[in-house]
């Protein structure tokens, strides 16, 4: 004997979506989001490093370029360091209020990126100007992208 499947007239499974069915890619994607975000979170506190600086990545055919807002730190304040293709620009701001109250950050800082492809570590340049850092790390010959001519054969027909 079948007995009756009870439901319920709002059933959240068929309405999380919207769509009337269901995305098994959002709970994976959901759940990659939250493991980022806190292990971005849980990695400062633990290097003891207290703010991370605003940055900008870029890429060329050339060469990938970081440009990092450090306005008010001293060239001495600052450290940029490469192992591998992991890149580390750390450093200290170090200000003595004298009874004033500072509405900018103080303290340690840390910003780490790893680049996606090989570097020339002989190459790179660093350079400090009205408070943005600009690092400069060349792509290693191997690394930069080429066009590929394709050769023989016959144009196939028409």
């Amino acid at each position: 004997m079948n007995f009756p499947v009870r439901r319920s007239s709002g059933d959240t499974m068929w309405r999380r979506h919207g769509w009337g069915g269901s995305d098994p890619w959002h709970d994976f994607e959901s759940m990659w989001d939250q493991m980022g975000r806190f292990l971005e979170q849980a990695a400062t506190p633990a290097m003891g490093l207290g703010w991370t600086p605003m940055a900008e990545e870029e890429e060329t055919d050339d060469a990938y370029v970081i440009r990092a807002e450090m306005p008010g730190i001293p060239r001495e304040n600052i450290a940029v360091e490469l192992d591998g293709n992991d890149l580390c620009i750390t450093g200290e701001l170090d200000e003595k209020s004298e009874g004033k109250v500072l509405t900018h950050r103080k303290g340690r800082f840390s910003y780490r990126t790893t680049l996606s492809g090989g570097v020339d570590s002989e190459r790179i340049e660093a350079g400090l100007d009205s408070g943005v850092l600009t690092v400069t790390i060349p792509k290693s010959r191997e690394a930069k992208p080429r066009r590929i001519a394709i050769a023989g054969g016959e144009e196939p027909p028409a």
